[in-house]
């Protein structure tokens, strides 16, 4: 088991990673001093560990859309029905969709309760569990709608993983992959415990950094400004990570293109997502003008496009990218059919057969 530590100025708490550390469920409650939890769950019962104290079980679903206000009004009033006080706790178990949704209700809910998230998916374990960011969509775009709301504790049971199709795991390579460029090691072949725990400690750095998006933080958006234009351009049949694969090309060449990276270190992106069994082209039938016109509603666009690009100092945020440089690079990029994007590739498949393996 590993564990990475989480320090803020007036918050701390773990992420626990191995397997079966979703039975540490009973011993963080009892730490927290709850009396009951209402547990948010999109896995089936048996995959949800005791939780020692007095609990009431909802039943959840993961997916893009459920990600919505209309669901954390729900789970808000589920709370009030079940009694849950500030001194209680909400858990989670599910993807990233889910822990998105009930860390703002836990958020929200008596101004801020308590919420552990046992994230189930490799997606959730490594980025959306972790750091506190709680969001949910509205028709113009993603994560529009949220808060800053950490966690006390995140506990990533890599058990759960044996249970993931090839597909859904590669969704999670998106931001591994993504990683390579915004600080850390070369991950590439590296057993899947030890990239997840790479991958929070990296985030874990940056968050304690910078736990607002008042600067550093923004690195961990890399690949994602066109990633979100992507999902919303195919009604997410496009997964998030899969659109931060392409997204995190694309930001490669529009960092060429600006001339804050050479060739080779473009090319290098795309040698690195297509490694991980990625889709490194864009779709066919979504135009370079409709991307434009999403990527405007991202929330680092303040002042015109803005994008996180690779650099002489590393990756930064970039402001004002001019619109034509945008339109040039999308329309010098490959496009394939979305039915062979979403098909995963042998590394992904092959990873997922070793992940299940590893469970029997």
């Amino acid at each position: 088991m590993a564990s990475v530590p989480l320090r803020l100025k007036d918050h701390a708490y773990d992420v626990l990673i191995g397997p079966g550390v979703r039975h540490r469920l009973a011993d963080t409650v009892r730490r927290l001093g709850a009396a009951r939890a209402v547990v948010v769950s999109a896995r089936p019962a048996e995959w949800v560990p005791d939780t020692g104290v007095e609990t009431l079980l909802l039943p959840a679903r993961d997916g893009e859309e459920d990600k919505t206000l209309a669901t954390v009004e729900a789970l808000c009033g589920a709370f009030v029905r079940s009694g849950l006080t500030r001194n209680d706790v909400v858990v989670s178990c599910g993807g990233g969709t889910t822990t998105d949704v009930v860390g703002l209700a836990a958020a929200l809910y008596h101004r801020g309760v308590p919420v552990v998230h046992l994230p189930t998916s490799l997606l959730a374990q490594v980025d959306a569990s972790v750091g506190g960011k709680t969001a949910v969509n509205l028709p113009h775009g993603k994560n529009l709608v949220g808060a800053y709301w950490q966690p006390s504790a995140v506990l990533c049971d890599t058990d759960y993983l044996s249970t993931l199709p090839a597909r859904e795991l590669r969704n999670g390579y998106g931001e591994i992959a993504r990683c390579h460029f915004i600080g850390a090691p070369d991950l590439r072949g590296l057993p899947l415990e030890r990239q997840i725990e790479a991958s929070v400690r990296l985030k874990a750095r940056v968050v304690e950094a910078d736990e607002r998006d008042a600067g550093p933080r923004h690195v961990l958006n890399y690949g994602h400004t066109l990633g979100h234009a992507l999902e919303r351009a195919t009604d997410y049949a496009l997964r998030h990570g899969e659109g931060v694969a392409v997204g995190t090309v694309f930001a490669g060449r529009l960092a060429a293109a600006l001339g804050r990276v050479d060739a080779a270190r473009a090319a290098e992106h795309e040698d690195v997502v297509r490694s991980y069994g990625l889709p490194a082209a864009l779709p066919e039938g979504v135009g370079t003008r409709e991307l434009v016109r999403l990527m405007r509603h991202d929330k680092k666009a303040l002042d015109g496009l803005a994008f996180v690009l690779d650099g002489p100092g590393g990756a930064a945020l970039v402001g004002d990218v001019p619109e034509d440089v945008v339109a040039r690079v999308l329309d010098a990029m490959d496009r394939r059919p979305l039915a062979e994007l979403v098909a995963p590739g042998p590394a992904a498949v092959a990873s997922a057969g070793a992940a299940q393996e590893r469970a029997r």
